[in-house]
């Protein structure tokens, strides 16, 4: 197969070189190093998009830290509250617990009736997700 030469005496492909090449040996050697420095760059751009278990790994790595000082945060900021009505919320708060962890014990009492809400659940989800994909958000 032979490259194109275009009428004014250019190659066609992503480098536009003069038929004639380079003006001398030195010359030809500085467009082989330059060739090849932007070829090891694609390349490596190339091999970064492609490993994404190693996109995943890194991404997990940052939310994880973020987490870690929202968490710290919110430590701070609970340690702060004293008595501005903080232990009505966390008397709140094991009241939902209970009523969660009630559920859970009738759920289990249950099987085929948490069974059947979770695939109504899935279906609803499901639906949404569908007609968003085709009709685009309201």
């Amino acid at each position: 197969m032979t490259d194109a030469t275009s009428r004014d005496g250019t190659r066609g492909g992503s480098t536009a070189q003069p038929v004639g090449g380079a003006k001398g040996p030195d010359e030809l050697r500085r467009q082989i190093e330059q060739t090849r420095g932007e070829l090891g760059d694609t390349v490596e751009e190339l091999a970064g998009k492609a490993d994404v278990k190693g996109r995943a790994k890194a991404r997990a790595a940052a939310l994880r830290d973020r987490a870690g000082a929202m968490t710290g945060h919110l430590r701070g900021s609970a340690g702060h509250a004293g008595s501005d009505g903080s232990a009505v919320r966390a008397d709140r708060a094991g009241t939902a617990s209970g009523r969660a962890r009630g559920a859970v014990r009738a759920g289990l009492g249950h099987p085929r009736a948490v069974l059947v809400a979770g695939a109504a659940a899935g279906v609803a989800v499901a639906a949404s997700l569908a007609r968003r994909h085709r009709h685009g958000p309201c």
